[in-house]
């Protein structure tokens, strides 16, 4: 089988579900904390290097070797004065939470842990330490999150149902859904709605994360400086969101937070501004990201259909080779380009087999239109016409002609292939029984080259209402 292409640019199309939110609600804000504050990279903790990510440290760089005096000082500040002054923020406006924590973390902050259990916030897992996956072997990376289940488990007092890891490999989706133990998992930036991964036989909902509405730009560049400016950051994105379920089209708001720096008192302002503007519209709820994974698992059950990017050859030619009439070896070709998920509905399909349709030699093309039947013509009469091609005749009604109807078809099938060397081709689907005998009487009289680039187009397009009939 031939390499498949894996990123999915399709997602969920052109027509995204209606998210049907509860209440009727017109956004869903996803508040999330980070808590890291004890599971970043540490000599105390086995570490062979000083943290040097997401600090106010300027250009922070890791210590090998040695304890960061500094970089500890101010992840401190997160789990001392940072987390309470959030927990008030939210529980006076009764926000619930989704905390993503490092197992490690949590262990070493049992008071912050408590609090977030009276609090009645999700405790997600943050994996087992803060620190980078990217070049972990699968293996190592499998009993980390292994030992981070436990560790969570036996701190928090329940598992985790939900994932994030952040720094992660290209298998932390993989492995994190093969434990078969989250309702979801959130190392994805690739949407504005939850989405279903087939993963095995796992159906693994993802709900996807942000690094863009998220508090982590004070710490980088380009970035926020004040408090104001992540507001109006927070305020456009919630206006046009808003703004896009008025319209009937309800998304998701992620906004990323860490103790640490939005902990500070300058820069929390500007959050505990955006929360009082997004309350003071009607319409906003404000879940746990449990909460979202509940309600599109009810909502939205995810549904498997045979996917083309999947399929063998032999599997792939039975199932389309007759979408462009009697030509299997379009299909054939078709199987070796670079397929992946956005081949996986009709529209995507049809332009990987349209484009071997259009490379293929003017002599072989011209087969695919003799190929075609005449309308209403003998083979019809004597039903030897295929599948697709006899229920696209009868959707014209072209099934019950009166007998001076089908003379009629009979006489201008003939005039039209006496003139062009092939038959008459339109998609019957897309007209009636009297536009179809106008457009003979229009192209009859059409020079063979525009008539055979226009039943070309018509092929193509006969292809794609066969297509929609079989994929989403």
């Amino acid at each position: 089988m031939p390499d498949r292409y894996p990123r999915d640019f399709r997602g969920h199309g052109p027509n995204p579900p209606d998210a049907q939110w509860p209440g009727g609600a017109k956004i869903a804000i996803s508040v999330v904390l980070n808590y890291e504050e004890g599971g970043e990279n540490c000599l105390l903790h086995g570490d062979a290097q000083s943290e040097a990510f997401l600090s106010d440290i300027a250009g922070a760089a890791p210590w090998p070797g040695q304890r960061h005096w500094n970089m500890e000082s101010l992840y401190d500040y997160g789990a001392r004065a940072g987390f309470w002054r959030l927990h008030r923020l939210f529980v006076e406006k009764s926000i619930p939470v989704t905390i993503y924590g490092v197992a490690t973390a949590l262990a070493r902050n049992p008071e912050q842990v408590e609090s977030m259990k009276a609090a009645g916030w999700e405790i997600a897992s943050h994996g087992l330490k803060w620190v980078e996956h990217r070049d972990m072997s699968p293996e190592e990376e499998a009993r980390q999150i292994a030992e981070a289940f436990r560790l969570h488990t036996e701190v928090v007092g329940s598992p985790p149902q939900g994932w994030y890891t952040g720094r992660c490999s290209m298998n932390t989706v993989r492995l994190t859904a093969e434990t078969g133990q989250l309702a979801w998992i959130s190392d994805t930036y690739d949407d504005d709605l939850p989405y279903w991964r087939e993963v095995g036989d796992r159906d693994q909902l993802v709900i996807p994360y942000t690094l863009e509405a998220n508090d982590m730009r004070f710490a980088t560049a380009p970035g926020y400086v004040t408090g104001a400016q992540f507001f109006q950051y927070l305020k456009d994105s919630f206006d046009t969101l808003y703004a896009e379920g008025q319209a009937g089209r309800a998304k998701m708001f992620s906004i990323g937070l860490h103790n640490r720096l939005i902990g500070r008192p300058g820069k929390m302002a500007g959050l505990a501004q955006f929360l009082d503007y997004a309350q003071s519209h009607e319409g906003v709820w404000f879940p746990r990201r449990i909460d979202i994974a509940r309600h599109w698992a009810a909502t939205h059950p995810h549904r498997r259909f045979e996917r083309p990017s999947q399929m063998d050859r032999a599997r792939f030619v039975a199932r389309f080779g007759g979408i462009f009439e009697h030509s299997p070896w379009i299909a054939e070709r078709a199987f070796d380009l670079e397929l992946g998920p956005a081949h996986d509905s009709a529209t995507g399909l049809h332009n990987a087999l349209a484009r071997m349709f259009r490379s293929a030699s003017a002599e072989e093309r011209l087969g695919v239109l003799r190929a075609h039947p005449d309308l209403a013509g003998k083979l019809a009469q004597a039903k030897r016409l295929t599948a697709e091609s006899t229920a696209e005749q009868a959707s014209a009604a072209l099934d019950a002609l009166t007998d001076d109807e089908r003379a009629t078809f009979t006489r201008l099938n003939a005039d039209y292939v006496a003139k062009h060397g092939f038959p008459f081709i339109i998609a019957v689907r897309d007209n009636s029984k009297a536009s179809i005998l106008a457009a003979f009487d229009t192209r009859i009289g059409n020079d063979t080259e525009t008539e055979f680039a226009t039943a070309c187009a018509q092929v193509e397009r006969i292809a794609a209402l066969r297509l929609k009939d079989l994929l989403p």
